[in-house]
């Protein structure tokens, strides 16, 4: 079997760089059915990329090396494809575009467009023994049904990372690259929930709240979830990517006008529980926990400024140090990756071998919750299919 281009990983990236590369192209995958990650995104309906989708929302060794990628191929580019396809989206916070109906719209699409161009899908396929030949990769293909020698000019490897093994993921990628000499990064799962050996927060599961999180890092104004094994919700899941072991994670649940708000509900009804009015603000559960940290006793009325203020200090500033995460279980990206110093930030090829690419998230790129892993999929899938189809 001889192509022009191999692929090797049918998720966003590599159906994306399918379905616009010309020529004669194999997309190669264990899973029994492709996309399967944007099949379960987003709730089933794929948030599948941002409207503030920018450089500064991706973490890299190079935080430079995503900016010609996403300026070529933008958000508003995929969202004019999605149209042009008829598949209706909307948008939720910050940003955040979701299709109207499924995720599966965005999968058909893209095997509508690989389809268009005559691309050979095998899936529940494994490949082993690659090598470079010459000008052309060769390795075996073994499927359902048969093995064989396949024969490619230009390889692409859209594995991803190690998030969430239970759907196949593996270090494929970073096999490949360590094969061919390309330095891969420490790798860690990013966009992923706390855990607390001790328990802590096991009677308060469920409680959800606004919060401002932060871990050496950016500061994410989202929802914060509490746990059975510790803290969730994307506020969390967003500080995660920043955090390392053994360092604290800064909480703030302070709502807005809450130092006024208590002073003026002392003055009105001073007589009251501190704790019940407290919980016209957050959630009673959860004050009834923070009863058990803070010293929230008596009557609105015992409560001076001071105290009042210094509540709401700790409350602004509760930094709690989690024991690990749920690691690559439930981590929806992997942190790090294939060293983005060994390939071409324009092409997405690596600088000492020619006709091998590397794209999506196996590079040492990693975004922000909210859709700008896709963008970050869809644009380096078409640096890499722009560059071959130049060639």
């Amino acid at each position: 079997m001889e192509y022009d281009t191999a692929i090797i990983g049918a998720g966003a990236a590599g159906m994306m760089c399918a379905a616009h590369l010309n020529g004669r192209t194999l997309l190669v995958d264990h899973a029994k059915a492709a996309g399967e990650k944007i099949r379960i995104s987003g709730g089933g309906r794929c948030n599948f990329t941002n409207l503030y989708t920018d450089p500064d929302a991706f973490i890299s060794a190079n935080p430079h090396f995503a900016k010609s990628a996403l300026a070529r191929y933008t958000q508003w580019d995929f969202i004019t494809l999605v149209e042009a396809h008829g598949i209706a989206w909307h948008e939720k916070t910050l940003g955040q575009l979701f299709c109207d109906n499924s995720a599966k719209d965005i999968i058909a699409m893209l095997h509508k467009l690989m389809a268009a161009r005559d691309v050979n899908l095998q899936l529940k396929s494994q490949i082993s023994d690659v090598e470079k030949q010459g000008e052309h990769f060769t390795f075996t293909l073994e499927g359902p049904d048969k093995k064989q020698r396949v024969t490619a000019r230009n390889l692409i490897i859209a594995t991803g990372g190690k998030s969430i093994p239970k759907m196949g993921a593996t270090g494929f990628a970073y096999d490949i690259a360590q094969q061919f000499g390309l330095p891969v990064t420490q790798t860690r799962p990013a966009l992923v929930p706390f855990t607390f050996s001790d328990g802590r927060f096991a009677e308060i599961s469920g409680v959800a709240t606004p919060a401002r999180v932060h871990a050496d890092g950016p500061v994410f104004e989202e929802a914060l979830l509490f746990t059975h094994r510790g803290l969730s919700g994307p506020a969390i899941l967003q500080a995660s990517s920043y955090w390392t072991e053994g360092a604290p994670v800064t909480l703030n649940i302070v709502p807005d006008g809450l130092y006024e708000a208590l002073r003026q509900q002392r003055q009105e009804a001073g007589r009251r529980n501190f704790t019940t009015e407290l919980s016209r603000h957050l959630p009673a559960r959860l004050v009834e926990h923070l009863a058990g940290r803070f010293d929230l006793g008596g009557n609105l009325a015992d409560w001076s400024d001071k105290r009042l203020g210094a509540l709401i200090e700790g409350l602004r500033e509760w930094k709690l140090t989690p024991n690990g995460t749920e690691g690559y279980r439930t981590a929806e990206v992997t942190l790090g990756g294939i060293d983005t110093d060994a390939i071409n930030a324009r092409t997405m090829a690596a600088k000492d071998h020619s006709g091998l690419y590397f794209i999506g998230e196996a590079l040492d790129v990693t975004g922000w919750l909210g859709g700008y892993n896709f963008q970050w999929a869809w644009s380096s899938a078409m640096a890499a299919a722009s560059a071959i189809n130049d060639h």
